[in-house]
């Protein structure tokens, strides 16, 4: 059998190519920066540089908790769960109450808020604000709001079972903890548990203990001694502590907005029983009633929305921020417009590429929902983004709101 001389035509080598996925592995920046430079600006996962990831809400989803929420964006998935525990002012040490700001900022160490822009309101108004600061310092005093977050195994590779609870996850539960207060988000009256020593018999069900009877309600023994008897005032005998655990189940990108919105999702849905005093018992009775149940007055919906600054060139960490500042100014704000990108709702993809990350937190104004103010407002990681650029990410925050509102009240 004749061996044939192989083909004398030479083949064409195939030119060595990567997925999108191995580029983005190998070079990340330039993959990003390549998406962002082009005619038609599109972030690697197909969304624009200002538009969030999509988003869903479910409530009472846990059956053990007085309120519960389930919230995914993107691909990162939060559980939270409330629950209620009563906290007996016998077990408060030196409890006492307060008539006044100056006694409260004296005795808890703390600062009353926005009580310095008073000057211009009528008397109505500061009384309220003063009653809110109260509040606020009392509530900060007994520590009756406790989050927690969690980052639960498997929720990232970066988070490895049998560890202690990570830095991050307590320096969440901090940032949750604060915004709560600052934004004087529950009110003291739903947390308090009275007593009301001139109704006979306790309490029933469907009387709020919170909002005192009406005279034709109270029994007043007459005393065959005295017949200048006088009702006695209702006092605080118990407080209601709000345990909060926020789990991660799946993580991707920075978790804060998330977390923030299955907080407020959980808290709208949370229904507390009907408690009161009873003397004989020298206890608090809770009603087991689910119609007696009482939902939480929140102040107003404060959303938290997330950003990142993707910059061009070297990564931030290789120039000390003092560094590039100086730099920056020595230029003109257009050039610099053209070298980088604010992105809205980043990814886990995205935040390991940005340097530069901002939270506004955005909530209804009293007066309509249609005004949106800004309650507070966390930058850090570089010195790219300037003052037409916060401006941007608060304009994008309150546009935001509106959406996210109709969102919570379809859950």
């Amino acid at each position: 059998m004749a061996i044939q001389p192989p083909s004398s035509s030479s083949t064409t080598p195939t030119p060595l190519t990567f997925p999108p996925t191995h580029f983005a592995k190998l070079a990340p920046r330039s993959y990003l920066h390549a998406h962002l430079s082009s005619t038609h600006p599109r972030r690697p996962s197909g969304r624009l540089p200002n538009e969030s990831r999509k988003q869903s809400i479910n409530t009472g989803s846990l059956t053990h908790c007085h309120g519960s929420a389930v919230v995914r964006t993107g691909d990162t998935a939060v559980v939270c769960g409330v629950r209620g525990e009563i906290l007996s002012v016998q077990d408060v040490v030196d409890h006492r109450p307060a008539t006044t700001v100056e006694e409260l900022r004296r005795r808890y160490g703390g600062h009353a808020t926005r009580l310095d822009e008073m000057d211009e309101m009528n008397e109505e108004e500061k009384g309220k604000r003063k009653a809110s600061a109260e509040d606020a310092e009392e509530m900060a005093y007994l520590n009756l709001l406790v989050p927690n977050v969690e980052l639960s195994t498997g929720c990232s590779p970066s988070y490895l079972p049998g560890g202690p609870p990570s830095e991050e996850a307590q320096t969440l539960s901090h940032r949750i903890l604060s915004l709560m207060h600052t934004s004087q988000l529950i009110s003291m009256d739903d947390m308090r548990v009275w007593h009301h020593p001139n109704l006979s018999p306790s309490p029933p069900p469907e009387t709020s203990p919170s909002n005192p009877p009406t005279s034709t309600s109270l029994d007043i023994p007459n005393d065959p001694e005295d017949d200048t008897t006088s009702p006695q005032p209702p006092k605080v005998r118990a407080y209601w502590t709000l345990h909060i655990t926020l789990l991660v189940l799946s993580l991707s990108g920075p978790p804060f907005a998330t977390l923030w919105t299955a907080l407020i999702a959980a808290l709208r849905n949370t229904r507390l029983p009907l408690a009161w005093w009873d003397a004989d018992a020298n206890t608090v009775l809770c009603s087991p009633a689910i119609s007696s149940a009482k939902p939480l007055t929140l102040n107003g919906l404060p959303m938290a929305m997330g950003f990142g600054v993707f910059e061009a060139g070297p990564p931030g960490g290789l120039v000390s921020s003092s560094q590039q500042a100086k730099e920056r100014e020595e230029k003109k704000d257009e050039e610099e417009k053209e070298k980088s990108w604010v992105l809205t709702d980043m990814d886990g993809f995205e935040a390991g590429v940005c340097a530069e990350e901002v939270t506004v937190v955005v909530r209804g104004n009293r007066k309509g929902r249609g005004m949106v103010e800004v309650l507070k407002i966390e930058k850090g990681g570089g010195a790219v983004l300037g003052r037409d650029g916060m401006r941007q990410v608060v304009g994008l925050a309150r546009e935001r709101w509106e959406g996210w509102m109709k969102m919570l009240e379809g859950s």
